[in-house]
């Protein structure tokens, strides 16, 4: 499983909200929910929040060992 709440996190600490961060960058509502439920999102996406943040990819999400075997 991809947990995105080191995302959150981050925002935490540079003292945005979540909506702010959505709002300040024209990511849609429906991106910010799909981050917040953990699904998957665009490997695109990411690559931006990363840009955006100025930061690495581990720092905003990360992997969960799950039974999700394929």
């Amino acid at each position: 499983m991809i947990k995105y709440d080191r995302l959150w996190n981050l925002l935490h600490a540079r003292g945005m909200s979540k909506n702010a961060f959505s709002t300040k960058y024209n990511i849609s509502r429906s991106l910010m929910s799909r981050l917040n439920q953990n699904c998957s999102v665009n490997t695109n996406t990411l690559d931006r929040i990363c840009n955006i943040l100025e930061c690495r990819i581990e720092d905003i999400m990360e992997h969960i060992p799950d039974n999700n075997r394929f």
